[in-house]
């Protein structure tokens, strides 16, 4: 196949709250094949930054866009996905949004070489069974301790058996304040559904913070402690560890390519290492990170944030391997969750599981009237030149 076009679609909701929900808008590309496939991809990054990347003028040999790196290009098999990844990341090495900007199109190359050879995207990855994952929703906390219970209760009235609570308040208030939220959370989702929580990284360098809300977290059973410390605090990640902390400790939404995530993994001391495919440079370097994690005796989680397009794309990396049963399934309210994705996304089955998809490819189709909806038009041009114009999808 010969890449025939790429497509760019900037969608976002009328009115952005200024709120640590990933799930306002998105940036989504479509890779057109010469043979008449596409295949779809997701970056959680800011849409129009990653545009730039695919469109911006050269500055220099390290600054090519993407688009001139892999439109014409041949690509038939994961050999040649692995390969175009390698060379859109080579032209644009000094373009610093790359990474996030890529991981849209690395995708959207895994779905369509997937429907090519007729295969779900985790065979192509080397596995050939895909075992369900135990879903855990992933809402933000309540403003209060009685908002954040009053949530808690509606994830296990609608069945859910693990939820994670994160940013909102935390950390902002007070100790007493902290240990109360997460006491509310508990007390909402009962005694027997795991519980996770997401500091939001609002303690930086300060392991002692993070420490001492440990010690204080662990009375209500949490699974982890999630983004105590700073994305590149790897050191007070090790500090923290060394304190012996009656909770498990997990990060690595924040890692940007693969070196950053080993380091957190071989010198921060974490025991679950969560990985954004959207914004780790795609399916190509997420695999890479969860065969090491794996290696390591790490539990490699996925980040989601994001729409159930980017929940198809992440599951399908950890699909292979049964040890690592956690699914990051996000449970807002935003129509940009399951709306992006058609007919539906990735549901619960009957057992409280998800199933990673079996058809080719990442397995869900795009709603294009959602993306006809909630599509922002763009238009950039330098000196009358043209550069991009939002087009209908």
């Amino acid at each position: 196949m010969r890449i025939e076009a790429i497509d760019l679609f900037y969608v976002a909701l009328p009115k952005i709250e200024r709120a640590a929900d990933g799930t306002q808008d998105s940036f989504l590309v479509r890779v057109r094949a010469d043979n008449g496939l596409y295949g779809w991809g997701e970056a959680d990054a800011s849409p129009l930054v990653s545009l730039a990347a695919y469109i911006c003028p050269m500055s220099h040999s390290n600054i090519i866009n993407i688009n001139e790196a892999l439109l014409g290009e041949t690509v038939n098999d994961p050999d040649d996905v692995r390969r175009l990844r390698a060379k859109a990341g080579a032209y644009g090495l000094d373009i610093q949004q790359i990474d996030h900007a890529v991981a849209a199109v690395d995708i959207a190359l895994w779905d369509l070489v997937g429907k090519h050879l007729q295969e779900p995207v985790y065979r192509l990855l080397g596995y050939r069974l895909a075992y369900p994952k135990l879903p855990y929703a992933s809402v933000l906390f309540g403003d209060t301790p009685a908002e954040t219970r009053e949530i808690a209760r509606s994830l296990k009235d609608k069945g859910f058996s693990a939820a994670k609570f994160g940013w909102g308040p935390m950390g902002k208030v007070s100790l007493e304040n902290d240990v109360a939220l997460v006491a509310a959370a508990r007390d909402g989702l009962g005694r027997h559904p795991e519980l996770m929580i997401d500091c939001g990284v609002v303690w930086g360098q300060d392991d002692g913070a993070a420490y001492e809300r440990a010690v204080r977290f662990a009375d209500s059973r949490i699974t982890w402690m999630e983004e105590p410390l700073h994305p590149d605090a790897v050191d007070a990640y090790r500090r923290l560890k060394d304190r012996r902390p009656p909770v498990r400790l997990a990060a690595g939404e924040g890692c940007d390519f693969f070196r950053s995530a080993e380091d957190l993994m071989t010198n921060g001391g974490v025991d679950f290492v969560q990985i954004d495919v959207g914004r780790i440079g795609g399916i190509t370097v997420a695999d890479q990170v969860c065969r090491r994690a794996r290696e390591l005796g790490l539990t490699y989680v996925n980040h989601t944030f994001k729409s159930h397009l980017q929940l198809a794309a992440s599951i399908h990396v950890h699909a292979g391997i049964e040890q690592f049963r956690y699914l990051e399934y996000p449970a807002g309210g935003s129509p940009l969750i399951l709306g992006l994705t058609a007919p539906t996304g990735l549901p619960v089955n009957q057992k409280g599981m998800v199933d990673c998809p079996e058809n080719p490819g990442l397995g869900v189709d795009v709603n294009l009237e959602t993306v006809r909806k909630y599509q922002r038009q763009v238009r950039i041009e330098i000196d009358g030149k043209v550069l991009f114009e939002s087009k209908e999808p």
